[in-house]
């Protein structure tokens, strides 16, 4: 039975039912933080939220889109992903810095703005919840469909949902912490060998023909493959809020000082964007230029994915690699699952003026994405591709939204540097421009 009892909150900003805890966002005010003397020390003691974050952005844009740039393109658009980077960055940093300084979530700080700016938020991340969770559970399932024998691989509707039913059972008895210190390990698994593998590839030189001319990516057909590699690149800008909600989880046991709370955040932000360019150098080295026909379908190219590590690194570890990046996925879909959620019923708390986050609340939404996404997951499960692709879309699509949101809570803020506040236009200039010749695309305005 699923009780009322408010939500307590670990370090790690999952759920127990322990009372004694304070909720996720009580009826008192919350106090900012001390403003401690920031040393090596205190910022490893700040480490977590930020880390979550890049474990949650490891997904679609770095295993696929990624590794697909560099296959197909080359180096030609590593300019397009460091300018997301760069761009997109005050939009993430915001809310951690908010958070830190201020004692309360990002969610918080719509909802004191005005309930228009709550709604948009909840409408938003209502629609990305579903579309995000089905977008990384489904790549997860096509990974594990591959790591299985060929006799179980075609089930693909029935794997689909025994990786959300159990996403969900994990999630909704509190089973999450315990998996979440392993995904972290896993992440990093991945990091390093991935790293390794572009390495011993770079070592050995392109493998594309002497006269191999690329094809290139400045074309208007090309445009659909750019959006939706900056979409998620490194993650959809509505983490930063479901960022906030782990730092404001972190300050209870573990009080850091903005100046700690950034740094958490920079290492989580600069680690996800350089592997995103490491796994575009994967591409590169291995399969650019030889003739291969590179799948665009994002399940299709998973098998061309991990022949890449073992031509790089040996066909021995083509099983162990597949392993870790099902495992990377399968982290990452239920951070997904419970971050939206959380967020979407802090809203909706917000909205209707409770002074407390229940547990109840929170686990609705997490049965309620689950089972939406789920529904969403057996619709598209023989489109792959366009599903990951129309996820990593739309987040691009209502970027400039989360951005402008994001801003309009420290746009005031002395303690926001004039470069940042520069990025921060720039990034609204440039994501709302993007999407406006995308929809001109889609309309055949551009011939």
């Amino acid at each position: 039975m699923i009780d009322d009892a408010p939500v307590a909150d670990t370090p790690e900003g999952h759920a127990t039912r322990a009372v004694a805890e304070p909720p996720l966002s009580g009826s008192a005010p919350s106090k900012p933080p001390v403003q401690h003397a920031s040393t090596w020390r205190t910022k490893a003691a700040a480490l977590g939220p930020g880390i979550m974050a890049a474990s949650a952005a490891i997904g679609g844009s770095h295993l696929v889109s990624s590794t697909q740039a560099g296959a197909i393109y080359g180096w030609q658009l590593v300019g397009v992903i460091v300018l997301a980077l760069v761009l997109k960055y005050p939009f993430f940093r915001f809310a951690p810095q908010y958070t830190a300084e201020t004692g309360t979530t990002v969610v918080e700080g719509y909802a004191r703005k005005g309930k228009a700016y709550l709604w948009i938020f909840f409408i938003l991340c209502t629609v990305s919840s579903v579309i995000s969770a089905a977008g990384v559970g489904l790549l997860c399932t096509v990974i594990l469909g591959f790591l299985l024998p060929a006799s179980l691989s075609g089930a693909g509707a029935l794997l689909t949902g025994i990786v959300m039913v159990v996403v969900w059972l994990l999630l909704v008895a509190g089973r999450f912490h315990a998996l979440d210190v392993v995904s972290k390990v896993i992440v990093a698994s991945l990091a390093v060998t991935t790293v390794i593998a572009a390495t011993l590839a770079a070592a050995k030189g392109p493998a594309m023909a002497a006269d191999f001319v690329g094809p290139s990516p400045w074309n208007v057909a090309s445009l659909a493959f750019i959006v939706a590699l900056v979409g998620w690149m490194p993650a959809p800008i509505e983490i930063a809020a479901i960022n906030s909600l782990w730092v404001t989880a972190k300050q209870r046991t573990t009080s850091s000082s903005t100046r700690d709370v950034i740094f958490d955040f920079n290492v989580g932000f600069i680690t996800s964007g350089v592997l995103a360019l490491v796994f575009v150098g994967l591409g590169f080295f291995v399969q650019f230029g030889t003739g291969v026909e590179v799948a665009q379908q994002g399940g299709k190219y998973i098998p061309q994915l991990m022949s890449m590590y073992g031509q790089a690194i040996g066909q021995w570890a083509i099983p162990m690699m597949a392993f870790i990046a099902f495992a990377t996925m399968f982290g990452t879909t239920i951070s997904v699952v419970d971050g939206y959620a959380r967020a979407c019923a802090e809203s909706i708390r917000l909205i209707r003026g409770q002074a407390q986050l229940s547990q109840r609340s929170v686990l609705w939404w997490i049965t309620g994405i689950t089972a939406v996404s789920l529904a969403i997951m057996l619709w598209m499960n023989a489109e792959m591709a366009a599903m990951l692709r129309f996820s990593m879309i739309s987040a691009f699509v209502t970027a400039p939204v989360f951005a402008w949101l994001n801003y309009s809570l420290v746009r005031k803020n002395k303690s926001v540097t004039p470069m940042l506040h520069v990025l921060a236009i720039l990034g609204i200039i440039f994501l709302t421009a993007f999407t406006l010749l995308f929809l001109a695309s889609l309309m055949g305005l551009l011939g």
